[in-house]
C-alpha cells in the first residue's frame, strides 16, 4: 500500500493511494478505507507522516565513509531533528540567512507503525509501518562551527519527506539517487548501509521509545553537496518514488 496525508478544500486526512485515486482512512493509517475516493490530481499531497521526532543516523554508508576518509563507526551515531523540520513534496526548503553552506543528503526514511521499546532485530519488521524518501538538509558551515549538529540540522523545512509511505518494501537492496537541477549527484544502494534497518530499529528503541509515525533517517551515501536558492532537488528511491522540492531564500 501507499499511504499519506492529503488536503482537500482545507481538510486534511490520512489516505490510501490506489492508482490515481486516494481513499480516506477511517481513524488514520490503521483504519479502513472509505468506499468513495478522490482523484489524486485534485488533492494537495502533504508530508506522509507526522512524527513526534526524527531520529537520524550519521555516517551509515560505506561509500560515504570511504569518500570522507573516515573509519566505519562501531555503533550507530545518532542525532535528532525536530518535527518542525518536516515538509512535504513540492514544498520549499528555506535557505536560512545565518547559513553560508546548505547541503542536500538523500536518505531512506523508516516510518514506525506502533510503539517500539527494546525491540529485537528479528522483531523490527513488525514495528515498521513503511518507508519513504527523505532529504536530511544540513547547514554544513554551522555544523562545523558549532562542533555538534543541533542547529545545523534543525531549521524549519530541513526534513522533506514523501511522496508516500510504501508498506510492502524490501530495504535491503534498493537504489537511492539525488538529482540537483536534473543532474544526478548521489547514486548508491542500501547494500552500502553499515547498520541495516532492523539493527537500527533495535538499537534506537533501546535508547528511546519510538511512537507511531516517528521517523528514522538511515544515513546518506556519497556525493553530498551544496544547495542554493533557485535549485530544484529530487530524491529518488527505487520502489518508493520521487521526492521533489525547491530552494528559496528565507
Amino acid at each position: 500500500m501507499r499511504l499519506g496525508y492529503f488536503e482537500r478544500e482545507g481538510k486534511v486526512f490520512a489516505g490510501m493511494v490506489n492508482g490515481d485515486m486516494v481513499y480516506p482512512l477511517r481513524g488514520g493509517f490503521g483504519g479502513r478505507p472509505e468506499p468513495e475516493g478522490y482523484p489524486l490530481a485534485a488533492l494537495k499531497v502533504l508530508a506522509p507522516c507526522r512524527p513526534s521526532k526524527i531520529v537520524c543516523v550519521g555516517l551509515n554508508y560505506r561509500d560515504h565513509a570511504r569518500e570522507l576518509g573516515y573509519p566505519f563507526p562501531e555503533e550507530p551515531v545518532l542525532f535528532l531533528k525536530p518535527p518542525t523540520t518536516v515538509i512535504g513534496p513540492e514544498e520549499a526548503i528555506r535557505y536560512p540567512a545565518m547559513a553560508r553552506q546548505v547541503d542536500y543528503e538523500a536518505e531512506l526514511a523508516v516510518v514506525i507503525g506502533k510503539i517500539a521499546r527494546h525491540v529485537r532485530p528479528e522483531e523490527a519488521a513488525a514495528y515498521i509501518l513503511g518507508y519513504t524518501c527523505a532529504n536530511d538538509v544540513t547547514a554544513r558551515d554551522l555544523q562545523r562551527k558549532d562542533g555538534q549538529w543541533t542547529r545545523a540540522k534543525s531549521f524549519d523545512t530541513f526534513c522533506p519527506l514523501g511522496p508516500f509511505i510504501v508498506t510492502a518494501f524490501d530495504p535491503g537492496d534498493c537504489t537511492i539517487s539525488l538529482y540537483l537541477n536534473g543532474e544526478r549527484r548521489q547514486h548508491s544502494s542500501t547494500k552500502e548501509l553499515i547498520f541495516n534497518v532492523a539493527y537500527l530499529v533495535s538499537f534506537i528503541s533501546a535508547v528511546m521509545t519510538l511512537y507511531p509515525e516517528d521517523v528514522i533517517l538511515t544515513g546518506t551515501p556519497s556525493g553530498v553537496g551544496p544547495l542554493k536558492p533557485g535549485d530544484s532537488v529530487v530524491v529518488e528511491i527505487e520502489g518508493i518514488g520521487k521526492l521533489r522540492n525547491h530552494v528559496v531564500a528565507a
